[in-house]
């Protein structure tokens, strides 16, 4: 396995390490005890309250922080119920679906299955309700609007209803994504309803209403920011900083999501605050609202707002989500951007023995940073082993319902996991150069592009593309063997965040640097997602034609990418290693 500079070279107060044994279990499930007291609904005074009790803890700890109220476009669930053959079935509706009104939203029944792609382009669904399997989902949100559906009626994998939000549209939606919000009433029915549904399907036509109210608008939401610099040393010439987060709003109590994230990283920063004089860079903490009910708007608003000193100087975000819960034994599917897999994987090694599996960093999890060039880990870090019940997310059975309670958290699971955290946020505090190597990640694009090179053969030119990622290879080599001595760190430093500017946005983003893709997957690389379209046309064809006009300009996109991440680490070796254009 390839080690990161961290692992290869610390200096004398990062080679100490961190002071695990500090990580109170005590502390941490009395914090979330009190904390369990409050329902955290986004915009509403009891999370107002939560978080004014949070500031007051960070403060009397002697971490002060600031409590910021800003506008977001928050949507909450009230109350939902469906109706067919003369009877009333229970519901739930979800944030940022339509309401139905007073009368209902009634359609014919169409039964998609696992509602994919493929299954909602074979049927005409024109004022019809789609039946779908599994929990709430914005892909089926969104296709179900686009096919001209009325409703949406999801079927839980079991006799619980999962709170959602549907929206695809990533943080509040502006002039330009309003009308990618959903035009559908969305409820979710117990899979025994869903099986009803699904007999009265069986004897011929099944008509439905669905009644829905949801409470969408405008509100103040909370944020919470404590911005802690090293105390001694030269610390580091950009004011460089990491930020670490979590969401505070919740579904219900939401103990595990998102309770014990909040007191986990609060365990953290206190910790890492009594060893201050031996940070090299400065430390962040943002405590989110508006994940839960408003599709990540608070980190969004955030990244938005703080766009030229973020992209300046944060050198990588760490987030936090629902750890700590019983039975949460594997910490193996957790997910890492590339240049952050190795000290992650360092990380549950030490404290598990298990071997991270290189998970990409899943679009979800306030990862509202990307199109800034920051290096983003975790999100859910310790899950349930798989079981039989299909779940968005191996969780637990309790995640987003009203059972997500005190009673499922062991406090044994919380340190771990918050050990886990302290290892990595200290890693990148205290080691220098910067513990961020993306070796690994370049060498997975390698293997891409040539197999693009394989299908298009002749047919479209990527020697410019795969010449500059070979130069970058060997640079990257060059940077990593400097580290050794030679170049002070700080000039690596500067080199390793040019690196971050150019090539995540070209592994997580669209391409627009300055807004938010939306809440939905993305493949690996997106940037090679219109030729990737192309290798799946037949030569000769408009459709080929039409394809090379998108994969001109996505090759463009990534050569100046990489040739952007070339002259970042030539300007860091100076003249240590090959100039650019040799």
């Amino acid at each position: 396995m390839m080690r990161t500079h961290a692992m290869d070279r610390t200096n004398a107060a990062a080679a100490s390490g961190p002071p695990l044994a500090a990580v109170s279990g005590e502390r941490m499930m009395e914090l979330l005890g009190r904390m369990a007291r409050w329902t955290k609904v986004g915009g509403t005074e009891t999370e107002r309250e939560c978080f004014r009790a949070l500031k007051d803890h960070l403060d009397a700890m002697g971490v002060p922080a600031s409590l910021i109220h800003h506008d977001a476009y928050i949507s909450v669930p009230l109350s939902a119920h469906l109706t067919c053959g003369g009877e009333r079935f229970a519901a739930i509706t979800h944030s940022m679906a339509r309401s139905s009104g007073p009368e209902g939203c009634t359609g014919d029944l169409v039964d998609l299955g696992n509602g994919s792609a493929a299954d909602f382009a074979q049927a005409d669904l024109a004022g019809r309700v789609v039946l779908v399997d599994g929990i709430a989902d914005p892909g089926v949100a969104l296709r179900a609007s686009q096919a001209g559906a009325v409703g949406v009626v999801h079927v839980s994998p079991h006799g619980l209803c999962h709170e959602m939000c549907v929206s695809p549209v990533w943080g509040s939606p502006s002039a330009t994504t309003i009308d990618d919000l959903p035009t559908v009433v969305v409820v979710t029915v117990a899979d025994a309803v869903g099986a009803g549904l699904r007999r009265h399907l069986a004897e011929g036509r099944c008509t439905v209403t669905l009644h829905a109210t949801v409470d969408t608008g405008w509100r103040k939401t909370p944020l919470l920011v404590a911005d802690l610099p090293p105390t001694a040393g030269p610390g580091s010439p950009d004011g460089a900083f990491v930020l670490v987060s979590c969401h505070v709003d919740t579904w219900f109590e939401g103990v595990m999501d998102n309770g014990t994230a909040n007191v986990a990283m609060i365990e953290v920063v206190r910790i890492l605050a009594s060893v201050r004089d031996r940070w090299r860079r400065g430390l962040r903490l943002c405590l989110w609202s508006g994940h839960s009910q408003g599709r990540y708007s608070g980190s969004a608003w955030y990244a938005d707002q703080n766009w030229l000193e973020l992209e300046a100087r944060c050198v990588a975000h760490v987030n936090l989500d629902s750890p700590g819960a019983v039975g949460a034994l594997n910490l193996t599917r957790t997910g890492s951007a590339g240049a952050l897999f190795d000290l992650a994987a360092d990380a549950i090694r030490e404290e598990t023995g298990q071997t991270l599996l290189g998970r990409r960093k899943a679009r979800s999890a306030d990862d509202s940073f990307p199109g800034l060039g920051i290096p983003s880990v975790f999100g859910s870090l310790s899950m349930q082993e798989p079981g039989a019940l299909k779940l968005r997310n191996e969780l637990g059975w309790w995640w987003h319902t009203e059972h997500d309670r005190i009673d499922k958290i062991d406090p044994v699971h919380l340190v771990r996991d918050a050990r886990v955290v302290l290892r990595v946020v200290w890693g990148l505090l205290c080691c220098d150069p910067l513990p961020l190597d993306y070796r690994r990640q370049v060498a997975d694009l390698a293997q891409e592009l040539e197999s693009l090179s394989d299908r298009l053969s002749s047919r479209f030119d990527l020697q410019d593309a795969d010449a500059m990622l070979r130069r970058l290879r060997q640079r990257l080599d060059q940077l990593h063997a400097a580290s050794g001595g030679g170049i002070d760190s700080d000039t690596i430093n500067r080199g390793i965040v040019a690196v971050c500017r150019a090539l995540v946005p070209l592994d997580y983003t669209t391409g627009n640097r300055f807004a938010h893709d939306p809440a939905l997957p993305l493949p690996a690389w997106p940037v090679l997602e219109p030729i990737r379209k192309l290798a799946a046309t037949q030569p000769r064809t408009d459709a080929e034609r039409f394809a090379k006009v998108d994969a001109v300009r996505s090759r463009n996109r990534l050569v100046h990418g990489l040739r952007q991440a070339v002259l970042a680490v030539d300007a860091a070796l100076g003249g240590a290693g090959e100039r650019f254009g040799d």
